[in-house]
């Protein structure tokens, strides 16, 4: 990993959700539960050093110094896995704006193609939270990166739930300076381009489609 600017988040409690979504048992209502759960560990641990301003409260006592987050947040979700968490960061940070970049994925060469994009206005002095669960072979991520790097964004984090080692290195040659954080990193992918052991398809298995 060396190279990328890349954070573990080895949370106890991170691991115990991650467990039950990787359990091929877990129904749709306890995936979307359990990716609630992860999805506020991570997303806390990339919003660490989100910058703050000294301000001082009122209590019903007397005054307090206080820090406050005042810096603009974007969460942008890639369509459509990534929405699944997007509601636990806004849990966060109600304050955030929303972006949504829609990319499809060919089942056979893997490859994503653009479908849907849309950032709020002035994204260029945010503070960019890029959402996709699993970081497989890195091409929808690098995409959606390179679609937010036109819009003017810089300052740009990666949250994922599992990564594997070819997308982190995808990210790492053609956005060295964009953080990664996620709880884990698998061996690998498979021929069909799915992570090993991974936890199957994240979408399917969060709005219940997997097929029959």
């Amino acid at each position: 990993m060396a190279g990328v600017p890349f954070h573990l988040v080895d949370h106890p409690l991170a691991h115990d959700a991650l467990a039950e979504l990787r359990d091929a048992r877990t129904p749709p209502a306890a995936f979307r539960d359990a990716a609630h759960r992860i999805s506020l560990i991570v997303a806390a641990e990339a919003l660490r050093d989100v910058p703050t301003e000294a301000d001082t409260v009122a209590t019903p006592i007397g005054p307090a110094d206080a820090r406050v987050v005042r810096a603009d947040i974007v969460i942008v979700p890639v369509l459509r896995a990534g929405l699944g968490m997007v509601e636990s960061i806004l849990e966060l940070v109600p304050r955030a704006r929303v972006g949504h970049i829609g990319l499809q994925r060919d089942e056979r060469t893997a490859v994503a193609s653009q479908y849907y994009v849309r950032f709020p206005a002035q994204i260029a002095s945010s503070f960019v939270l890029m959402i996709d669960p699993m970081l497989a072979t890195g091409g929808s991520a690098v995409m959606a990166l390179d679609l937010l790097s036109r819009a003017g964004a810089s300052a740009v984090r990666v949250i994922c739930i599992v990564a594997a080692p070819e997308g982190v290195a995808a990210v790492q040659r053609h956005h060295p300076g964009v953080s990664i954080y996620t709880p884990v990193v698998d061996r690998g992918l498979d021929e069909r381009k799915f992570i090993v052991p991974g936890l199957g398809d994240f979408g399917d298995r969060l709005y219940g489609t997997v097929e029959a």
